[in-house]
């Protein structure tokens, strides 16, 4: 019997952090498959695990619900045919909705061979209330559709009581009846979480009554993009064109679609959420042989916290050669950035992920 164990959460919730620990701990000696579908077309993700000893297929392909449902139940039959996994453990894109993750599992479960196990979110306890009011639909899918709800970065100094209290009420409000992990995941025995997260039930009532009520609600809320933490307000039109780079060979492969504010109200009836991950959000990526400096590297991403020049960035990572011939991995969030050292890769690679970017910018700033 393989167990599938789904662990959602927003761009840089931690993920990765609380997968490394179960699969360091809790689950060693049992033989784990991790498949990911990363956003965005170049998979980082894969070189940062790659220590963890763990077979990995990357999926990098937007939104899960609908391009990786026909493509889900044939990967997840292969792995559990070439490897007769203990247990599969599925890292959907940040920004796909878990209901959709968990149904596409359930559609393809079949027999004895393979049960779901249990549906995990990590929440930034600094950013949940600026995610939960920009990306609205996205971010309360995620915890609305969870049995369980992990607490990140709240031993950061950034974790005050007043903005962990906030959080808790607003995951409360989305959640009732989630189990929530509050203590860090570095404080608990990769044990207690796995026993914590397997005793927790997955109810979709509250995901399932929303989408039957609120076909056609206005989708204002979700553009309008309300950052009060830099103190200014601003609408934007949605009468945007979105670049998209969704070719597996990472060349130039551009397809603009222009889509209005006011989506045509009809496509709800017939499409089974409201608005798919890639028409909110894009990625921009490439490859590169190009050096950087430590020092470098910090000053770029301290820029693109710049708005107005860049688009709203939500998550930068990548792999790159420095200057004295060590390679930097670096993983940035808003307001916190990662920058380590790491095993030479195959060849440097950069990503980033938000709204609205803007590409010509980032090619300058990278200076790719």
């Amino acid at each position: 019997m393989t167990k599938i164990d789904i662990v959602s959460g927003f761009l840089g919730a931690g993920k990765t952090t609380l997968i490394k620990k179960l699969l360091a701990d809790a689950l060693k000696g049992q033989q784990v498959v991790l498949i990911e579908n990363e956003f965005g077309e170049i998979g980082i993700d894969g070189a940062f695990l790659k220590d963890a000893g763990i077979e990995i297929r990357e999926m990098n392909s937007g939104c899960i619900c609908c391009s990786l449902v026909g493509d889900f139940g044939t990967a997840l039959k292969e792995v559990i045919e070439k490897w007769h996994p203990d247990r599969v453990i599925i890292e959907p894109s940040g920004v796909g909705k878990l209901s959709d993750v968990i149904h596409a599992v359930e559609k393809n479960v079949y027999g004895a061979e393979m049960k779901l196990n249990s549906a995990t979110t990590v929440v930034d306890v600094t950013k949940c209330r600026i995610y939960s009011k920009n990306f609205g639909e996205f971010f309360k899918n995620q915890v609305e559709a969870a049995g369980t709800i992990v607490l990140s970065r709240m031993d950061t100094s950034k974790a005050t009581p007043e903005k962990v209290d906030e959080a808790m009420q607003i995951l409360r409000g989305l959640n009732p009846s989630a189990v929530m992990i509050t203590t860090p995941v570095e404080n608990l025995s990769g044990q207690k979480l796995l026993d914590t997260i397997e005793g927790s039930i997955i109810d979709l009532s509250r995901v399932e009554a929303e989408h039957e009520h609120h076909h056609d609600h206005d989708h204002d809320h979700e553009h309008h993009h309300d950052h009060e933490e830099h103190g200014h307000d601003h609408e934007h039109e949605h009468h945007h064109d979105h670049e998209h780079h969704h070719d597996h060979d990472h060349e130039e492969h551009d397809h603009h679609h222009d889509h209005e504010h006011h989506h045509d109200h009809d496509h709800h009836h017939h499409h089974h959420h409201d608005h798919d991950a890639d028409e909110i959000f894009t990625s921009w990526g490439v490859e590169t042989i190009r050096k950087y400096t430590r020092e470098e590297l910090e000053g770029i991403l301290e820029k693109l916290a710049d708005e107005k020049t860049y688009g709203m960035v939500l998550r930068a990572k990548g792999m790159v050669e420095s200057a004295d011939g060590t390679w930097l991995y670096f993983d940035m969030v808003p307001e916190e950035t990662d920058i380590r050292t790491g095993e030479p890769e195959y060849t440097g690679r950069l990503c980033v992920i938000g709204s609205e970017l803007k590409e010509d910018h980032l090619k300058e700033l990278f200076g790719v």
